[in-house]
């Protein structure tokens, strides 16, 4: 990839997002700096799920240009915490300099520069030590050729090009691996609780994003530097409050709201412009830093925590009683879920639910209330969307269901009479003994774990692995779930799609009362797109 086009952008996105909610737990366990409120690798997460969400919402021929700005208008409004700010910061200079066309060196020091100049008082050893040593890295690279770019609605203009855009993507990951191992020497706290700066970690992840969007490398694997010390940072945290919010204002304004913000309290990060900012700040008292954005313009998303009692949150808001909240791709499936009282956020296959809907659907579902995703994708959203809701009152839990057929396991068991714990725990149960598989018409040809697949063939996946491959739903079918009940199963249960021929159904059912006459079966009509079956084996 020789120029990061809109898709790669979009994809960039996707990716990071995915991989902060992957890793957004053991970042939060190294958040000790400013205050050990463990939710940097939350705030992250969000942050960046913003951001790709809304390059997700624009049409696919969008130009370069509103690309980048809309990348960076997601991350300033979705901004959270002191490093998510940064880090929209940092997306706002990259966004200023590459929606023009020119090369990734350029951005990196733009991002390295507007993220430095945001924070009043900037601390070595942190997401900002990260950065710029990411910059500086691809900076040193010796200029090996100038080429033509022709940017639309503009005359071809000459950037310089330091090597290739994959060398200068793999120079400035690994350099922000290596600074963020040296935030320790640079900053005491991280030394003394033996942590490396999670800020810098969730840094490090975005750019190792990047550089595989760019590069084409499949790896999934994310490495996050373990804590070294035995003593829980989050033991660290006082009293204060963090105040966040979005702000309408002129210069003018904002450059005396900075002056008074400082007098008030630390951690200052002011980001953004044109009209439009993000404050964040940690003081004393609330009231005054928000009487001081009433001053400079119109605050509004005003969000105000009790950072000694950020770990501690209970309480019932957002709705009275127990409920459930199940992700569905197909009306059916839909229909289903309804029937056992959850709420339903629908999804189109191969999509996942917005972060919108899916704390709509907490929120209206009760003040204690278990998320099943059933889809990995979903996952991720689901769990920002929840982290969202505590913040609010209501207790959540998100089961970890990988599939629907493990989401009707769970509903299945769940008793709203039950203690909220030990139901979550027997949902989970139920879904983790749930193996699941499904059927796919391959659209192209590639190479699977069992085989070389064809356009038309059907595969046969297991636990989301391709297992088999063969010419026919029903021939498929029966394989599959042959190597399912193989070790062991006391109930099937088939989700029938939208296309699914009528006799797929009873034809497994026909050929278990041959080989299993002891298993039971359950059919449902899911009317799912893209899978023709959904295979569940309890």
């Amino acid at each position: 990839m020789e120029v990061l086009d809109p898709p790669a952008v979009r994809r960039w996105a996707r990716l990071a997002a995915d991989a902060l909610g992957g890793a957004r737990a053991e970042i939060d366990a190294l958040n000790v700096f400013p205050v050990a409120d463990g939710d940097t690798g939350t705030n992250l997460h969000l942050t960046v799920l913003s951001a790709a969400e809304a390059v997700e919402a624009l049409p696919d021929d969008v130009d370069a240009a509103v690309m980048w700005q809309t990348l960076s208008y997601g991350a300033l409004i979705g901004a959270r915490g002191n490093s998510g700010v940064i880090v929209s910061q940092a997306l706002r200079g990259l966004a200023e300099v590459l929606k023009d066309g020119a090369d990734l060196r350029a951005g990196l020091l733009r991002a390295a520069t507007l993220a430095r100049e945001a924070v009043a008082r900037p601390v070595e050893g942190t997401v900002l030590s990260v950065l710029e040593a990411a910059a500086k890295a691809v900076q040193e690279m010796p200029v090996q050729e100038a080429r033509v770019h022709e940017v639309p609605g503009q005359e071809a203009a000459v950037r310089e090009v330091v090597g290739d855009l994959a060398a200068v993507a793999r120079r400035a990951a690994g350099a922000a691996r290596a600074a963020l191992r040296r935030t320790p020497e640079q900053l005491d706290v991280l030394a003394r609780s033996g942590v490396v700066d999670a800020g810098g970690a969730g840094l490090a992840i975005i750019l190792e994003s990047l550089e595989r969007v760019i590069t084409g490398s499949h790896s999934d694997r994310y490495d996050v530097p373990a804590p070294t010390s035995r003593i829980s940072p989050m033991t660290e945290v006082g009293a204060g409050y963090e105040v966040m919010y979005l702000l309408d204002a002129d210069d003018a304004a904002v450059a005396k709201l900075r002056e008074e913000l400082d007098a008030m309290g630390d951690s200052l990060v002011v980001v953004g412009g044109e009209g439009l900012w993000n404050v964040h700040v940690h003081v004393g008292e609330a009231g005054p830093a928000v009487e001081a954005a009433l001053r400079a313009g119109r605050p509004y998303r005003i969000r105000i925590t009790y950072l000694a009692e950020r770990t501690h949150r209970s309480g019932t808001a957002g709705g009275a009683g127990r409920g459930v909240v199940a992700v569905a791709a197909g009306d059916g499936i839909a229909a289903l879920f309804e029937e056992c009282g959850a709420v339903v956020v629908r999804r189109a296959p191969g999509t996942r639910p917005t972060l919108p809907a899916m704390l709509a659907a907490i929120r209206e579902a009760g003040g204690e209330v278990a998320v099943l995703p059933n889809d990995e994708g979903a996952g991720a959203v689901a769990t920002a969307a929840a982290e969202i809701a505590r913040e609010d009152g209501v207790v959540v839990s998100v089961v970890p269901t990988r599939a629907t057929v493990q989401g009707l396991a769970a509903l299945a068991v769940h008793d709203p009479l039950r203690r909220f714990d030990d139901d979550v725990v027997a949902m989970t149960d139920a879904a983790g003994h749930t193996r699941h598989g499904h059927l796919v018409v391959a659209d192209r040809e590639a190479v699977t774990s069992a085989g070389v697949c064809r356009p038309g063939d059907v595969l046969g996946l297991i636990d989301g692995d391709v297992s088999v491959i063969g010419g026919t739903l029903e021939e498929v079918a029966t394989l599959v779930v042959d190597r399912m009940v193989g070790g062991g199963g006391e109930l099937v249960t088939l989700v029938a799609g939208a296309d699914a021929p009528v006799r797929l159904a009873a034809h497994v059912e026909a050929h278990l009362r041959v080989i299993r006459p002891d298993v039971d079966l359950v059919v449902y009509d899911g009317e799912q797109g893209g899978y023709p079956l959904l295979i569940g084996v309890e």
